[in-house]
């Protein structure tokens, strides 16, 4: 059958499909998408099947170019891209990569954090400037991190892994907010459980978020949600750009609201709110958490099962719907 691979990937997924008999058309184009590309590539030939990726669109409007494919394999554990409302009422199976990536998108959110409370990226741009003209005493004052307290939002996979992470190799002691409770992780770690994300924000020197992006964690972070939180604290973004108000989070930085912000994510990505690369209390990454040669390879496999399982007739893992 024909496979449509909305973006060039790792090989490794690319040569799974292969070997099990399928032809493959990869996107020829540099870059993203625009939801009028993709309908015009899938418009071009009849697909039984699409990998796609976060950064495409994918409603209705696909759905009709691309009638005969029925399982949309999303290379990413996030599907906010992907209406799943509108694939269940056409019968269409949407998968997603979740579990490979939680170790990777964990690490580099705990370098996130130790980048923005070490002011790493601050001395890194002094010193190419040529400005490091010896030691001094009161240079670049950063933070300690054993015995602060990191709030998580969200315990999912990888807000569980970023609080081990802390708790074991830093000393720090452990908040969390979520939709659930769960008294064995409080256990473990000595953690606690706070209620709202209101008393979370208030009492945690770092804040590191993890919610997947919904209707109701859309500005999660606001300009009265970062209000509550203490003039040192710093906040870390590796989940979704548009859980924070970002023109809300310059405004909070400029103003010495919170002390400072590591993001890895953006709320209208690849663009930047005015003012925020501006700023030296912030660190930003290009939304490459999960951007390692194992984990990106790993994705690409997992993407590329489902699609061989489900065109085999097997119930492929990770069904988001």
């Amino acid at each position: 059958m024909k496979v449509f691979v909305t973006r060039k990937i790792p090989e490794s997924g690319i040569e799974l499909l292969k070997n099990a008999g399928h032809e493959v058309v990869v996107s020829d184009k540099d870059g993203v998408l625009t939801k009028g590309e993709l309908i015009a590539e899938l418009k071009k030939d009849t697909y039984d099947a699409i990998l796609c990726l976060l950064t495409d669109t994918v409603d209705a409007e696909v759905f009709d170019a691309a009638p005969q494919a029925k399982i949309f394999a999303n290379y990413a554990v996030g599907f906010n891209n992907v209406d799943v409302e509108e694939a269940k009422k056409r019968g269409i199976t949407v998968t997603n990569t979740p579990g490979v990536l939680t170790d990777t998108v964990a690490e580099h959110t705990i370098a996130l954090m130790l980048s923005i409370t070490s002011r790493i990226s601050e001395g890194d741009r002094l010193v190419r400037a040529g400005e490091y003209d010896g030691w001094a005493p009161l240079m670049l004052l950063g933070t300690d991190l054993k015995d602060k307290t990191l709030g998580v939002l969200g315990l999912g996979r990888i807000g569980s892994r970023v609080a081990h992470i802390a708790s074991r190799g830093l000393g720090m002691k452990i908040a969390y907010y979520d939709i659930s409770r769960d008294e064995a992780f409080e256990k473990e770690y000595g953690a606690t459980f706070l209620a709202t994300p209101e008393e979370l924000l208030k009492v945690a020197d770092v804040v590191s978020v993890h919610v997947p992006l919904l209707d109701s964690t859309h500005h999660l972070i606001n300009k009265e949600r970062l209000e509550m939180m203490k003039k040192s604290a710093y906040l870390i973004n590796s989940s979704r750009g548009p859980v924070i108000d970002e023109k809300a989070l310059v405004e909070a930085l400029k103003g010495g609201v919170i002390r400072g912000v590591a993001l890895d994510v953006f709320e209208n990505e690849p663009l930047l709110a005015p003012g925020l690369s501006e700023l030296e209390n912030v660190v930003l990454t290009p939304h490459i958490a999960s951007a390692t040669d194992e984990t990106r390879g790993k994705m690409a496999e997992i993407a590329a099962q489902s699609i061989i399982d489900f065109l085999s007739g097997k119930t492929p893992q990770n069904i988001v719907t």
